[in-house]
């Protein structure tokens, strides 16, 4: 770099591109990006997101589809219609559960996120269908299915 376009001594340039939220599989074939802030992260515990996940809940963060980007491996992605018009979307090389885009928002497995997000879990939903043998031990709020409107 020339000396023509360095900043003055004792300046710093700085680049701010905004948040930048980065994920991707167990085997790295299927990454993304939001380059936006998420809106939630819940814990589902409804008997579908147990069994995907193989753990007590699932835990999801939503996002604007719009600030959602593929980085690589979208057209190898496997979807699943779990029940009708409800798909889950894993890598078919190592099985790992990625992000699902529908209508304008996009759902993503929280375990995929790749550093802090800078959200916190919030809400667990479908308390009513928990594992018996787990206890939430947390003040988060529960609902038997989905919540109300507001709270969403």
């Amino acid at each position: 770099m020339g000396s023509a376009t360095r900043p003055p001594a004792g300046r710093r340039l700085t680049c701010t591109l905004g948040p930048m939220i980065t994920g991707n599989c167990l085997c790295g074939s299927v990454a993304w990006q939001l380059d936006g802030t998420i809106d939630l992260i819940n814990f589902c515990h409804c008997t579908m997101c147990r069994k995907i996940h193989g753990a007590p809940f699932g835990a999801f963060a939503h996002a604007h589809a719009n600030e959602f980007r593929w980085l690589r491996g979208e057209s190898s992605i496997t979807r699943f219609e779990s029940s009708p018009n409800v798909f889950r979307c894993f890598c078919p090389n190592c099985g790992s559960s990625v992000p699902v885009i529908e209508d304008d928002e996009v759902c993503v497995p929280a375990g995929s996120i790749n550093g802090d997000p800078g959200v916190r879990p919030s809400i667990h939903i479908f308390v009513g269908s928990k594992a018996p043998w787990y206890e939430i031990a947390d003040a988060l709020p529960q609902h038997d299915g989905f919540p109300p409107p507001e709270e969403w």
